[in-house]
C-alpha cells in the first residue's frame, strides 16, 4: 500500500475514464486519497484556490494525472499554468491521455511534464499501466515538499 498522505489530482473529463481510472487505482492498492475536476477550469481554479475553491482549506496535491483534451482549457495550457508557477511547477505532472499527436508530446515535455503516457485501450494494460504510475510516483520517487 502507498503512503496515504500523498494527495493526487486527476483531471480527467469523461466519466468512463475517471471511473476506469479509480478502479485502476482501487484493484493496484492504491488508497491515496483522490481528487478528481472534471474541465481545465476547474483544475486552474483546483490548483490556484479560485472559483468555488477560493475559501477552500484542501492541500495541493503531491501528484498530477492529467488529460490533454480537456474542455475549457486544454491540459496543455494547465501544464504551462503549474509550470510556470513557482510553488505549483515542483508538484510532478504525469499526463495520461489518449492523444497520439506527436505535437502534443513535444509540447509537454518543452513545458517541463515529468511523464507522457498514452491511456491504454485494454483494461489489464490499463490497470498495469496505473499500478506502475503509482508504484513510481508514490512510492519510489523522492519529491521536494511543497
Amino acid at each position: 500500500m502507498f503512503n496515504k498522505f500523498i494527495n493526487i489530482l486527476l483531471v480527467e473529463d469523461n466519466p468512463d475514464d475517471v471511473e476506469l481510472t479509480m478502479h485502476a487505482l482501487k484493484k493496484s492498492n492504491i488508497a491515496n486519497p483522490i481528487e478528481v475536476v472534471r474541465d481545465g477550469q476547474e483544475a486552474i481554479d483546483y490548483l490556484f484556490y479560485k472559483g468555488k475553491y477560493l475559501n477552500s482549506k484542501h492541500s495541493l496535491p503531491n501528484l498530477i494525472l492529467l488529460d490533454l483534451k480537456l474542455p475549457k482549457v486544454n491540459g496543455i495550457e494547465i501544464l504551462h499554468k503549474i509550470k510556470n508557477d513557482r510553488k505549483l511547477k515542483l508538484i510532478p505532472v504525469v499526463v495520461l491521455t489518449s492523444s497520439k499527436e506527436e505535437n502534443d508530446i513535444m509540447k509537454s515535455y518543452d513545458l517541463g511534464v515529468n511523464s507522457y503516457i498514452r491511456k491504454p485501450v485494454d483494461f489489464d494494460q490499463f490497470v498495469e499501466t496505473v499500478k506502475q504510475i503509482g508504484f513510481y510516483w508514490l512510492l519510489i520517487n523522492e519529491r521536494p515538499q511543497v
